[in-house]
């Protein structure tokens, strides 16, 4: 039996979340809820997946393309029972079904597959957990044999079954064929008038199949989230999980509990990271990078050697070898910077290129703009590169040098070798090795009295 049908419970409203948004599309990580537990099962090679909705199934259904899974709809939340019952037509012949959940999104594929492992013709599994409080969770009920036998909800539990620490997750696997047979056995004679899949327990046990329990590597991949203050909790112990990752591979961080990262994060070795820093999207860090405190990373790559200073943003940009950024710089969309660059405090840059050695070192703007090898931009430079209508491009060649409090008005080219003076308003091309002064006359008028106020 080599085939694989996930069916991932996502029905629920989430009314302590009290948002519009169905509960299993909040983010944890950058990423909503569901998505986690979709990524764990896509690593299960071959495996269908059957996504059951309620609740803001339109929302559920633009957020995520039609080949992503088969979705069915819960019209009416009766139970988990009831939720798989909505899946049955999708279950192939002679596979094994593992049972998961929207709100639970730390699942992991290893335990997953462990699940999957204990699934034979004559046992189900269960994946249970002991927890030191285990309120509102359904009991672990096991004979005198210690055998499983049925489970028992926290609201129907007895004064000494309340006492058991050992607890079910709701997470179970076992055949498409024992799923038809003793689904329709369930009823809903309950406190909540639902329909509990935990019922299969009893159901299994009474047809003479055994339950293996399977325990999951960490606590935090069966901790489902039913309102915000979860959900942070649940964020800090998936960023734990990450920054714990990211150490084993070489990277020191001066305070895991003060790291974030909303996406994939890739990183050679030797690398610091200090406190409050944030990587989105898809990012790549090199070797030996340092990277100041309360920095900001979004789709980038950071080649080796990297000083990124404090307060730094950098979006979708490429970053060189031995380069060093900021304080407080923000480098935007579209920046390519070559090895040993440097790029300094409250300097922005937009869709510039910037060659090898260059510096752009304080208080300038470089939008649209293409700078050569060893290029000197001074304080106070900008690009003017929007006329209100179209962006234009600056080009300055190797070795030139741009004075201070400069103003470049594009389209305009400045030669190799070319200096321009400090002060400068250049809104023509400057030839190679030649100096453009832009300036207004001087004029110095004698005698000139401070204006006095009024008493």
């Amino acid at each position: 039996m080599t085939k694989t049908d996930i069916v991932i419970l996502a029905a629920g409203k989430g009314t302590r979340m009290r948002s519009q948004l169905p509960k299993v599309l909040h983010k944890l990580g950058g990423k909503p809820m569901l998505t986690h537990v979709l990524d764990a099962a896509n690593e299960i090679s071959d495996a269908h997946k059957i996504v059951v909705t309620g609740h803001g199934a339109e929302w559920v259904r633009s957020t995520y393309p039609e080949s992503a899974f088969t979705m069915v709809e819960q019209s009416e939340q009766l139970g988990t029972g009831h939720a798989v019952t909505c899946a049955l037509g999708h279950l192939r012949d002679e596979a094994k079904v593992i049972i998961l959940y929207g709100d639970v999104p730390l699942i992991t594929a290893a335990t997953i597959c462990k699940m999957l492992n204990a699934v034979d013709d004559q046992h189900i599994s269960l994946l249970t957990i002991e927890l030191p409080d285990p309120s509102g969770y359904g009991r672990i009920i096991r004979d005198d044999h210690g055998q499983i036998e049925a489970i028992v909800e926290q609201k129907d539990a007895s004064s000494d079954q309340l006492r058991v620490s050992e607890v079910n997750t709701g997470v179970m696997a076992l055949t498409t064929k024992l799923l038809r047979d003793w689904l329709p056995e369930i009823g809903n004679q309950n406190a909540q008038g639902e329909y509990y899949l935990t019922d299969l327990i009893a159901i299994a046990r009474s047809a003479g199949y055994s339950i293996n329990a399977v325990q999951p590597i960490s606590a935090s991949e069966v901790e489902g989230i039913n309102s915000r203050q979860q959900l942070a909790d649940l964020e800090r112990a998936y960023q734990l999980r990450l920054a714990e990752q990211l150490m084993a591979s070489g990277t020191s961080l001066a305070d895991p509990a003060r790291f974030d990262q909303r996406g994939t994060l890739t990183a050679g070795t030797d690398n610091f990271i200090d406190i409050n820093c944030l990587f989105e999207g898809r990012v790549s860090i090199g070797s030996n990078v340092r990277i100041g405190p309360n920095c900001q990373i979004t789709d980038s790559h950071i080649g080796d050697g990297v000083e990124i200073k404090a307060n730094t943003v950098i979006e979708q940009s490429t970053i060189g070898d031995q380069a060093v950024l900021g304080p407080f710089a923000r480098i935007r969309p579209g920046t390519q910077l070559g090895s040993n660059t440097k790029v300094g405090n409250f300097v922005e840059t937009k869709k510039a290129i910037v060659g090898n050695g260059s510096k752009i070192n304080h208080l300038s703007y470089v939008g649209d703009a293409e700078l050569g090898e060893n290029v000197n931009v001074g304080a106070g430079t900008i690009t003017c590169n929007y006329d209100g209508v179209n962006k234009h491009k600056t080009d300055i060649g190797d070795n030139s040098f741009v004075g201070s409090n400069s103003t470049l008005i594009a389209p305009i080219s400045i030669g190799a070798n070319g200096f321009v003076a400090a002060g400068s308003t250049i809104s023509s091309e400057v030839p190679a090795a030649h100096l453009a002064v832009g300036r207004a006359k001087q004029r110095n008028i004698p005698g000139w009295k401070r204006p006095a106020k009024n008493n």
